[in-house]
């Protein structure tokens, strides 16, 4: 029976594991699900036409078909199986005899199964495969109720009914169970979704609906298990009052027929006794021509009159009552255990048997409300939180079908309007700094761009507008001599105040240097070298600087990584200088920029920029670049640089269009009008 009912389990694994991995990465289409319930439907029949004997009994695994079609593939496919397979067993039961006896319970039980399939996949695994305990506890219980209906559609014939259960019951359970388990199993390990169920989870990684369930399960188990030892006690001991009852009344009757005649005393179909010679021969009663030992006839004789004993006469136990009826016969009156119990083991089975469906049907509701009415309501809300956290602060968290998570929502809600208070009175003060901040930066630039008594012999003017509050560029120009005018542009990595506070570091440090003395050269190492100082932040600073030589038109000028400047020639147009470049200052110490000289000749202008400009992007991404700089400058060579630089900025703003300005835009221009004599 194990290695068929074993081969039977194998088959419906294998197909389910063949049409599973065939339909792993298709949507099943309509045609599709009644396909498979008509394959798994057929099973079901087959099933029904060759089961395995057992005794006087067949055993069969019809319900796994249609469960195995509803859990893992469609609910629709399941119904149409159980229908199937249920159907085809009530039409063979009538009318061609086959399993007459359980026709309505096998064939209730398969229709049912195609249903239930259909209410789990839907309402508890949510379209997802059963795990192997989910999966065992769903064929098991199927055949719980299988066998509770072989009882409920045979009320008046209970002992029969009883007969069948006993036989059927455990190794339908067990291997419908075990089938549809290994199933899942299988078909998690194949989809890489197997985990270890030996393997202690943390409490973090566990939910609240599998904690709930889990204590769910042990309580429930623990009391339906008391309450079914206790009533198989009570239920042992009427069966045993019972036995002393029907056992003193059937001794009263044969002593009253055996009165009236040996003929008279011919057993009913519920009593059981002998009356037996001195000699042993049995003479009547259930074993009538038998003959007993010498030994079982001394231990009989010896038993007179005594109180009902236990003891095995006939060949099973037995309770036994002996008495005479004449000087050489004697009457033994007996109830064997199997006739004493028969009544309260069918009544344990239905007892047990209702109990697990009333277990299971409690389990699955109130494991199915919790999910509904707790966890689902604490995933919306942490849904919210997750907007909240990410930084969605207008969000409103409104579960509110329960005083208590009304109470939650109200207190999430005032908790996030008291966070948004804070946020903005934080936000005020730190823009009010930056206010401050940006005030205090840009009066660290020069902004008085007239020379009185000398703007006949050249024209400064700069800007900068950062791309935050406060930037990392600046720019500065400063007599190092009575007629040598230094101009200097630079930009530190990075935006915001980092930047700043590193910017007035790196102007303090150039100014400084180039006020003491010092050809451009000399100024920006010494630059250098201080800036690396304590740079434990690795901030770097692109540096241009030029001292321009007022009586001669000399520039002496270096470049610590900054962009090429542009130099305009009278009557010509602005060029980009490709200059010698040495790494920006903070980079590495000890770093001796290149220098190189530019002869500036009355007229001549120069143009110098951060890299705002050449990087600008706009909401193509794509890049303003030199070449558009230096053709829109010279659409404006021929102005002043204060009509020179507003047109840059508003040509790279058109450009940029709803684009952020993602770097600060610096410019200075200087026009050397005159020598100096």
């Amino acid at each position: 029976m194990i290695l068929k009912m074993s081969a039977i389990s194998a088959l419906y694994i294998v197909l389910t594991v063949f049409l599973w991995k065939y339909l792993r990465n298709k949507k099943i289409s309509f045609t599709g699900k009644i396909l498979i319930g008509l394959i798994y439907g057929m099973c079901s029949v087959l099933s029904t036409h060759f089961g395995v004997d057992f005794g006087d009994m067949l055993l069969n695994l019809r319900d796994v078909a249609p469960l195995a079609a509803g859990l893992f593939f469609h609910p629709l496919s399941g119904v149409i199986a159980g229908l199937i397979g249920g159907i085809e067993r009530y039409i063979v039961g009538t009318y061609f005899g086959i399993g007459s006896y359980t026709r309505i319970a096998c064939s209730v039980s398969t229709c049912l199964a195609g249903f239930v399939a259909l209410l789990m996949n839907l309402k508890v695994f949510r379209g997802k495969k059963p795990s192997p305990m989910y999966a065992f506890f769903m064929g098991a219980v199927m055949e719980v109720f299988h066998m509770y209906a072989v009882f409920i559609s045979h009320r008046a014939d209970m002992r029969m009914a009883f007969v069948v259960v006993r036989a059927c019951s455990i190794p339908m359970i067990i291997f419908s169970g075990i089938a549809l388990a290994v199933m899942s199993i299988i078909l998690e390990v194949i989809a890489g979704e197997w985990k270890n169920p030996f393997k202690r989870a943390k409490g973090e990684d566990i939910s609240v609906s599998q904690t709930f369930q889990r204590w769910l399960f042990v309580v429930t188990v623990s009391v339906i298990f008391i309450n079914f030892i206790f009533s198989f006690i009570l239920q042992t001991q009427s069966a045993y009052q019972n036995g002393y009852s029907s056992i003193i009344q059937t001794s009263s009757d044969i002593k009253n027929r055996f009165k009236a005649g040996l003929k008279y005393c011919v057993p009913g179909a519920s009593e059981y006794f002998e009356i037996i010679k001195s000699d042993g021969t049995i003479i009547a009663g259930k074993n009538i021509g038998s003959e007993l030992s010498e030994t079982v006839m001394d231990d009989i004789t010896g038993s007179i009159d005594k109180p009902i004993f236990k003891a095995d006469y006939m060949g099973e136990d037995a309770l036994n009552k002996v008495d005479m009826l004449s000087s050489e016969l004697i009457l033994l009156t007996y109830m064997p255990h199997d006739e004493l119990f028969w009544n309260r083991n069918a009544q344990a089975y239905e007892t047990a048997f209702a109990d697990i469906l009333l277990f299971t049907v409690i389990y699955v509701l109130i494991a199915f409300l919790v999910r509904q009415i707790v966890v689902k309501n604490i995933d919306l809300i942490n849904e919210s939180l997750d907007k909240i956290t990410n930084g969605n602060l207008n969000e409103i968290v409104t579960v509110r079908n329960s005083s208590e998570f009304a109470s939650l929502s109200d207190d999430i809600n005032q908790t996030v309007d008291t966070l948004k208070g804070y946020i903005e009175a934080a936000e005020n003060r730190i823009e009010q700094e930056l206010v401050f901040a940006r005030t205090i930066q840009e009066s660290s630039l020069p902004r008085n761009f007239e020379f009185p008594g000398r703007n006949d012999e050249f024209e400064i003017y700069a800007s900068m507008k950062a791309a935050k509050e406060v930037g990392g560029d600046f720019y500065d120009f400063f007599f190092v001599d009575r007629n040598k005018i230094a101009l200097v542009i630079a930009d530190v990595s990075g935006k915001g105040i980092p930047a700043a506070l590193f910017m007035m570091r790196s102007k303090t440090a150039i100014r400084s240097f180039a006020e003491t003395g010092g050809s451009p050269s000399e100024i920006l190492e010494r630059a250098n070298n201080t800036l690396c100082e304590g740079n434990d932040a690795e901030m770097f600073v692109t540096a241009w600087i030029g001292i321009v030589d007022l009586e001669t038109g000399l520039m002496k000028c270096a470049n610590a990584g900054h962009e090429y400047p542009l130099i305009k020639r009278v009557n010509g147009e602005f060029e980009i200088i490709k200059d010698k470049h040495s790494l920006a200052l903070a980079a590495v110490e000890g770093i001796k920029p290149k220098e190189y000289d530019i002869e500036l000749h009355p007229g001549d202008k120069v143009f110098v920029y951060t890299d705002g400009i050449p990087e600008a992007i706009n909401e193509e991404v794509i890049q303003y670049g030199s070449k558009r700089l230096v053709d829109v400058i010279n659409k404006v060579k021929d102005k002043s640089f204060t009509e020179i630089l507003p047109f840059m900025s508003d040509s790279v703003a058109a450009f940029r269009g709803s684009a952020d300005q993602f770097d600060d835009i610096t410019m200075l221009g200087f026009e050397l009008k005159k020598l100096v004599r």
